[in-house]
């Protein structure tokens, strides 16, 4: 799959493409469902599958501060649009010029001038161009102008977790914050992922017996709501059942919010400097001080011997 940064990234003979564009932040369910009907589209055509996304979100230029939290960096939402078939990724670095670009521009800039559009594929509250005045009606007219088609895909609904709303990035971003990451699994079609590198924090793990990877998150990332969860370390190739810690760690006086991973039943890692992807299953219980160390140090045991059976029930069942 190609990737491209800004449209002088686009090959000069690049020919007709079948174009969905996006923040596309998580590529959950609802996104998948847009980006497999491009791709199919682009197969009956006979010509390449494109997804445009920007950098930074589009929110942070237009109201600054406002930047939503992240459930997938760029690099793993092109691996997971590559999955699904699409053969270029285009980043658009979202400018405060770029904003203000009408959607009759944004059309002839972009789909038409540099990626020559036989075909453009969105959800139904797709909105593009200056003050996001563009939506699906606009593009269909300028379509008959530029020859170009428009689809319109139907968001699935989600299930129990999302009370019935559609499949949404910040039906996802809440659930994560609230530590639901089951409801946001049924979203996203999979687990949800943080990643870093791994660096030095205070030991303790290592001290109690319960080595950890303290994980540096990327900037921006949507990190679950403060407490302990069963999931996976993926590190070195390796994809190792884990009990995640995240908070402040309030048994010793912490203040910075940390991810923290414990390979279970591994010996003699590390993993400083790499970096990580920590995926989350379950919420297992919030976070809590206990009275003595003893306490802790048992319910610490009883965290893993959970994880590792949610953990082993999870692939059982794949």
């Amino acid at each position: 799959m190609q990737r491209w940064r800004g449209l002088e990234d686009i090959p000069q003979d690049w020919g007709r493409s079948v174009v969905t564009i996006g923040s596309y932040d998580g590529v959950h369910r609802g996104h998948q469902l847009i980006i497999r009907h491009a791709v199919d589209r682009a197969r009956e055509l006979g010509v390449p599958a494109v997804v445009v996304t920007f950098d930074p979100h589009p929110s942070e230029v237009v109201r600054p501060g406002s930047h939503p939290p992240l459930l997938a960096p760029h690099h793993r939402r092109a691996e997971l649009m590559a999955g699904l078939g699409v053969d270029a990724v285009l980043i658009l670095p979202f400018t405060t010029e770029f904003s203000k670009l009408s959607p009759a521009d944004f059309v002839v800039k972009v789909l038409v001038d540099k990626l020559h559009a036989k075909a453009v594929v969105e959800g139904p509250n797709f909105r593009f161009g200056h003050k996001a005045a563009g939506n699906v009606e606009f593009l269909s007219t300028q379509g008959k102008i530029y020859d170009f088609e428009v689809d319109v895909v139907d968001l699935f609904v989600t299930g129990e977790a999302g009370g019935g709303e559609p499949f949404s990035s910040t039906l996802t971003r809440r659930l994560v914050a609230e530590g639901d990451l089951q409801g946001a699994a049924e979203i996203l079609g999979r687990p949800h992922r943080v990643e870093g590198v791994v660096v030095r924090g205070a030991q303790r793990g290592r001290e109690l017996g319960f080595p950890t990877a303290n994980v540096e998150t990327l900037p921006h990332t949507a990190v679950p709501a403060d407490g302990v969860y069963a999931g996976w370390l993926h590190a070195q190739g390796e994809v190792m059942p884990a009990a995640i810690s995240v908070g402040t760690n309030p048994q010793f006086e912490g203040t910075e919010r940390t991810v923290e991973a414990y390979a279970i039943d591994r010996v003699g890692l590390d993993l400083y400097g790499l970096h990580v992807a920590v995926d989350f299953l379950a919420f297992v219980r919030g976070q809590a001080r206990f009275d003595t160390l003893d306490a802790l140090l048992e319910q610490m045991a009883e965290d893993v011997k959970r994880c590792r059976e949610l953990v082993a029930a999870a692939e059982r069942s794949v």
